[in-house]
């Protein structure tokens, strides 16, 4: 006889909690053995061309808190506007530049840091040039799925002015939380959850 399963109750949701720390980033636990250094931590090395550029920030919740647990990763293309990726059919990326990286926010402070190099242009899907971006996801205790948004730099005026995604922008003010503040070779990337400054994010 088969069981009648009427008992079965949906489980509660999980929120990513202190687990994703802990299995994406084991050795900023304290947890050694897993691997040399966490992977992410490295994007480029003495080999890797381009402009060097250090990307910081911090993300911030609707109260104006810095999170301090928190995990941001970003993706992009290389100097050259190549991804380091077996989809890219363009030509071949920078093996000296990984394109990704991860970093936990800091317990002390919540900022994050970045060295990598600023992104040539790359291809939008018809074609048109996208202006140089770095792309960001973000995942942190109450995020129940992974927070996607971009960041343009503020010397890209030309370029950021026709960029194909930035012009889907409805409200043209909130462009603004796209695009990092200060100046090369050091920029200012704060992400925003929710609030009147609320960064644009993003549905891919």
């Amino acid at each position: 006889m088969v069981q009648e399963l009427k008992y079965l109750k949906e489980t509660a949701s999980q929120t990513a909690g202190p687990y994703v720390h802990i299995g994406l980033t084991p050795n900023f636990c304290g947890i050694g053995g897993v691997y040399e250094s966490d992977l992410g931590a490295s994007m480029v090395n003495d080999e890797t061309l381009g402009q060097r550029i250090t990307v910081t920030g911090r993300v911030f919740d609707g109260a104006g808190a810095p999170l301090k647990d928190a995990l941001v990763e970003i993706w992009q293309a290389d100097a050259a506007g190549l991804y380091n990726s077996p989809s890219e059919m363009r030509g071949t990326a920078d093996p000296n530049f990984t394109g990704w990286g991860r970093c936990p926010t800091s317990a002390e402070d919540g900022a994050f840091v970045f060295e990598t190099v600023k992104p040539g242009r790359v291809p939008f899907k018809d074609g048109r040039l996208m202006a140089p971006h770095i792309t960001f996801w973000i995942v942190a205790r109450g995020i129940n799925i992974g927070l996607h948004t971009r960041m343009y730099f503020p010397e890209e005026a030309a370029a950021n002015a026709e960029d194909p995604l930035l012009a889907r922008i409805e409200h043209r003010q909130r462009v603004e939380t796209l695009v990092a503040g200060g100046e090369p070779p050091n920029y200012v990337f704060d992400i925003h959850l929710q609030g009147e400054r609320e960064t644009v994010f993003l549905d891919i």
